[in-house]
């Protein structure tokens, strides 16, 4: 298992006469509580489980109803890096799943009712991170093509092939609904750190003629306020004299390619690096409400860190098991083929 940075020991500037940590909004971020192991593993909340084990959680179900479950709970997570489906993209074929709203801004706001709950579950001190891609309105009704590659990446009258309003969804608009929802968040009380961009050095080529190939998506960073634990010292940037920057706000990151797995949209894993060593103080607990195949999961854990992961389809909190238990045989045939010393 890898071993991740440890915070920065107190100077003696945030220590009282007593040798104690001062009670500071600062000092609670740099060094925040976390949730104890008795608490994550407490009987009422892995009663709705689909899996659980001491170092993670899946939970199957609709995120509004499991984030509520959490909250009812008390639990607080420190890291929430999550991908919700995006608008008008994929039909999951399942019921209550959220990106076939008949407009953008339905979507949008289907997206705040959940990041509101998860507003309840995170620490004061922690972070949500949200990777959202953009889309054109196309207003041209029912795919008619019968090539299969297509046809595999389109599902009957999508939301945007309707006619629009002829305003905001008007054919060939760009709906700009990556910043137009971080505003709203704004408006919902959240601080916007960054909106990093992800660039993918080989996505599937666009199909137009008169436009730009789309190249990147989204990777927003969200705070509750300006006092939050990040750590830099694992993500950040070496400096030739010895220093560190913070990491870049441009992540070169190719998309994750489909192997084995049946979840069309999956996580890299270099794509969660930064939220999650960034964000997570030792011992801590990643959030994902949108799980899909579990990368959020599977990289906290192989960093040491717990986790919570939530699904409505019971396929990809399978899939996500699955992920975990390789992951933990892995290190368990490690363990076993290390020699004694």
């Amino acid at each position: 298992m890898t071993t991740i940075s440890t915070p920065r020991p107190p100077t003696s500037a945030s220590l009282d006469k007593d040798g104690k940590l001062k009670d500071t909004p600062a000092n609670r971020a740099l060094h925040p509580a976390v949730t104890s192991d008795r608490q994550f593993t407490k009987k009422s909340l892995v009663s709705e489980a689909y899996h659980h084990d001491r170092q993670s959680i899946v939970l199957n179900g609709d995120s509004l109803k499991m984030l509520q479950h959490l909250v009812n709970e008390g639990i607080k997570v420190d890291c929430i890096v999550t991908s919700p489906p995006f608008y008008g993209q994929r039909d999951y074929q399942v019921d209550g799943q959220i990106g076939l709203e008949t407009t953008p801004q339905e979507f949008i706001d289907s997206l705040l009712e959940v990041f509101d709950l998860c507003s309840q579950v995170l620490r004061d001190t922690g972070s949500l991170w949200v990777n959202l891609g953009d889309t054109y309105w196309s207003g041209k009704g029912a795919h008619r093509s019968d090539e299969a590659k297509q046809g595999a990446r389109r599902f009957g009258v999508r939301p945007q092939d309707l006619p629009g309003d002829g305003h905001w969804t008007k054919p060939k608009q760009l709906l700009l609904i990556p910043h137009r929802f971080a505003i709203a968040m704004q408006d919902a009380g959240w601080l916007v750190r960054n909106d990093n961009v992800w660039v993918k050095p080989s996505p599937i080529p666009d199909q137009v003629r008169d436009r730009c190939s789309v190249t990147h998506e989204y990777v927003f960073h969200f705070t509750k306020s300006r006092w939050y634990y990040f750590d830099r010292e694992p993500v950040g940037r070496p400096t030739p004299k010895g220093g560190m920057l913070p990491p870049a706000d441009t992540w070169i990151v190719p998309p994750s390619r489909r192997q084995g797995g049946s979840h069309r949209a999956a996580f890299s894993e270099e794509l969660v690096r930064v939220p999650i060593l960034g964000s997570t103080p030792p011992k801590g607990i990643v959030l994902d409400p949108f799980v899909g195949s579990g990368t959020s999961m599977v990289f906290a854990h192989r960093h040491g860190f717990r986790s919570i992961g939530i699904d409505l389809n019971a396929q990809y909190c399978k899939q996500t098991v699955d992920a975990l238990e390789s992951v933990k045989f892995g290190e368990a045939r490690k363990r076993a083929t290390l020699p004694e010393l």
